[in-house]
């Protein structure tokens, strides 16, 4: 499974910004993705959450009512909608992906995108 960021870039705050993921190899190896977040000497923090029929979504409380995970292209394109962005949002973003049935932000995720950088000022 190969994932590939993008979207990522320099916003003022209350502006929105559009992430998507590309992913490619074996379908139900990512049958979950997520975006997790994670900024220089911190924590990484889980974001948002779904499974590819696209019915079930989850999202941190810091971002909930703000931002929207989906899926596109038959499951193939995952997309991060960021909406009243702040200041506290700017980390690096990642895409992650797993296969099975259990998806949430507490899952265990096996393959993992390189990042895509979000800044808020």
């Amino acid at each position: 499974v190969q994932l590939v960021e993008s979207g990522g870039g320099s916003v003022e705050a209350g502006g929105s910004l559009r992430l998507s993921c590309q992913a490619s190899g074996t379908t139900y190896m990512r049958n979950c993705m997520a975006w997790f977040r994670q900024a220089p000497g911190k924590e990484r923090e889980g974001v948002a959450a779904i499974y590819i029929g696209g019915d079930n979504r989850y999202y941190g409380d810091s971002v909930k009512g703000r931002f929207t995970v989906s899926r596109g292209d038959g499951g193939n394109t995952l997309m991060l909608q960021m909406d009243s962005l702040k200041p506290e949002d700017t980390h690096m973003y990642y895409c992650a992906a797993k296969g099975g049935w259990a998806c949430s932000l507490e899952s265990t995720f096996n393959y993992w995108g390189q990042g895509t950088q979000v800044t808020v000022s």
